[in-house]
């Protein structure tokens, strides 16, 4: 239907509200095996670490195709506790991307180094290899690479610019569980993977957690004691460190959902196409997310461009459609980094995606229909716009 056909936007068909996310759905759908996963841990007893986080680490592990995982509070605090266990700190500089969420390099600012923004390829979102090298200094102790919006980066890239440099290559993988590069899974392509389990990610809790994932035994090791105030017995504490704890509850829901996980990425990824066939020839200045030749991009949003997305995202809120800016100005011009000193035009393609950016409804819980009424609404919309200004 999304090639053109008919589609019935009647106010009996279009539902009241297409939201970007929806867990209560996800809930309902998967209601057995999330509650009988969550009053297991309610009747065990056992509310800190213990069997469900070991269990969950050991299969989530095996699903990224790495040889540890370590289940933590949150994804801000993954990436804090994994720079940790790299010994980065006061003195060091990490290079990350101008267009992310700001919590990616909070983290950074939150173990004492320094973030180091770079700029970022328009057709991907993530960071351009070439504007990282540019940024190495012999302060540079990681590249944090993002995978935005769940397309992976371009880590071969971005391994070749830090090659032979000591220079530890970290994966932001809060929007992109289960996407792939070459075959091999996010968080097995760098020395570190740092997960969110956010309610809205496309693999999430009911409530905060993460993951830090590593092939590295001795780092999955020192990350274990980070999360525990950098302890290794009772009242013995041998590194910095927080309570960084991934909680028992939300490691059994996540091993509930965890097997139905690929079932929703294909899902994602199949509304995706519907949404790209509905929407291929509406306009030259329309840019839709291109699909990973080179790997598998898990869409945690479809993310479109357009000179007046302001305009467009009214359009489709008239429809009933939500749609959401992330993220509508670049990290480094954030009050809070303004001590770094940077001045609008460093950046210019993260930039250009903050002003055109918009992320619509694309969640594995939207029926066939809802997806088609979406891609309809944003090519009316688009028709509309560039109609009223022609």
């Amino acid at each position: 239907m999304l090639d053109g056909a008919p589609c019935d936007l009647s106010e009996e068909a279009f539902p009241a509200v297409i939201n970007l996310a929806d867990p209560a759905r996800e809930h309902r759908q998967l209601q057995g095996p999330i509650e009988e996963a969550a009053l297991r841990v309610l009747r065990s007893g056992g509310y800190i670490l213990g069997a469900e986080v070991e269990a969950f680490q050991t299969e989530f592990a095996a699903y990224c195709g790495a040889a540890a995982s370590v289940g933590v509070s949150n994804g801000s605090d993954a990436i804090v506790v994994a720079l940790q266990a790299l010994g980065i700190g006061p003195g060091d500089e990490v290079i990350t991307t101008a267009f992310s969420y700001l919590a990616t390099a909070s983290a950074i600012h939150r173990v004492g180094a320094t973030p180091v923004f770079a700029d970022i390829d328009l057709a991907t979102f993530n960071l351009d290899p070439a504007r990282v090298a540019e940024r190495i200094t012999p302060k540079t102790r990681a590249v944090l690479a993002v995978h935005l919006f769940g397309r992976v980066a371009d880590m071969g890239g971005l391994a070749a610019a830090v090659r032979d440099r000591n220079i530890h290559l970290v994966e932001d993988v809060a929007q992109a569980a289960g996407a792939e590069q070459h075959g091999r899974r996010t968080g097995s392509l760098g020395v570190i993977g740092c997960f969110s389990f956010f309610p809205a990610k496309p693999l999430g809790c009911a409530g905060d957690g993460g993951a830090c994932v590593t092939n590295d035994p001795t780092l999955a090791d020192l990350m274990k004691k980070v999360r525990v105030t950098g302890a290794t017995a009772k009242n013995v504490h041998e590194l910095p460190g927080g309570n960084f704890r991934l909680d028992p509850l939300q490691a059994a829901i996540l091993r509930a959902k965890l097997p139905h996980y690929e079932a929703r990425i294909a899902r994602r990824r199949d509304h995706a196409d519907r949404l790209r066939a509905a929407l291929k020839d509406v306009s030259a200045e329309l840019v839709l997310p291109a699909d990973d030749a080179d790997g598998r991009h898990v869409y945690a949003q479809f993310t479109i461009r357009h000179p007046r997305r302001d305009a467009i995202s009214a359009a489709l809120r008239a429809k009933g459609v939500g749609s959401e800016v992330y993220y509508p100005m670049p990290m480094p011009y954030q009050k809070v980094f303004a001590s770094l000193g940077h001045r609008p035009g460093e950046f210019p393609n993260a930039e250009r995606a903050c002003a055109e950016v918009l992320s619509i409804p694309v969640h594995s819980e939207l029926e066939v229909a809802e997806i088609e009424a979406v891609g309809h609404a944003l090519r009316d919309a688009v028709r509309s716009v560039e109609g009223a200004t022609a």
